[in-house]
């Protein structure tokens, strides 16, 4: 049971973090159950564990679905990583060890290649990113703090962001993660907190923009 439980916990994940259902999108049990090819039980399991998470949320005498996030819980999230992202890179600049800058470096610069391919990548590009992000939690040394920028970082509209980009607002993305490097290997913590900070806000700016047409489109007039 504890298998499949499992095996339904990240099949759920996956599919609600890479945009399979929508905001506020009501989780059948039926169907979870034959998207992960395990009975309901392990769903129930695999449910109870993401709410924990903050990934599902129950509705009484509904089930569970996916979070309908408003416009000022995301406008707060993004407003909390900026600071807690920020602080990261403040302290990952003292930290950060010669491996991590060439890790960091390698990935800015796959994620500027993939970034001449527009949407196609996005997905590539997601994962890429979160792996930069992280990185630079990592090397800042702070467990506590690594835990619960992991826990932000897991809200569909963020993870699904490079497909909401604009050729000119990714190519400004690339620039970021590039200047960061730079940052971190000069060793200079206000440059780089400064440059995490402003960067996570220009998501911010690109994520509501998308979701106020989204919900336009949604609502017609």
């Amino acid at each position: 049971m504890a298998k499949a439980s499992e095996s339904a916990y990240e099949a759920i994940r996956a599919a609600i973090l890479s945009g399979d259902f929508a905001r506020g999108e009501r989780l059948r049990e039926e169907a979870l159950a034959t998207l992960a090819g395990v009975s309901r039980t392990p769903v129930r399991e695999a449910l109870r564990r993401l709410d924990a998470e903050g990934i599902v949320e129950f509705i009484p005498n509904r089930g569970a679905r996916v979070p309908a996030w408003s416009r000022q819980e995301l406008n707060e999230l993004y407003e909390l990583r900026a600071m807690l992202e920020g602080y990261g890179a403040r302290l990952a600049a003292s930290r950060v060890t010669p491996d991590e800058l060439e890790e960091l470096s390698d990935l800015a610069h796959r994620m500027e290649s993939l970034s001449r391919e527009g949407s196609a990548a996005a997905d590539e590009m997601t994962v890429l990113n979160g792996r930069f992000h992280q990185a630079i939690v990592q090397a800042s040394r702070n467990t506590q703090l690594d835990s619960l920028v992991r826990g932000m970082m897991d809200v569909p509209l963020i993870t699904r962001t490079f497909e909401r980009y604009s050729p000119g607002r990714m190519q400004a993305s690339c620039a970021h993660h590039h200047e960061l490097v730079e940052a971190l290997r000069a060793g200079d913590p206000v440059w780089a907190e400064s440059v995490m900070r402003n960067h996570i806000i220009a998501a911010r700016s690109t994520v509501l923009t998308s979701m106020a047409r989204e919900d336009v489109g949604a609502n017609p007039a």
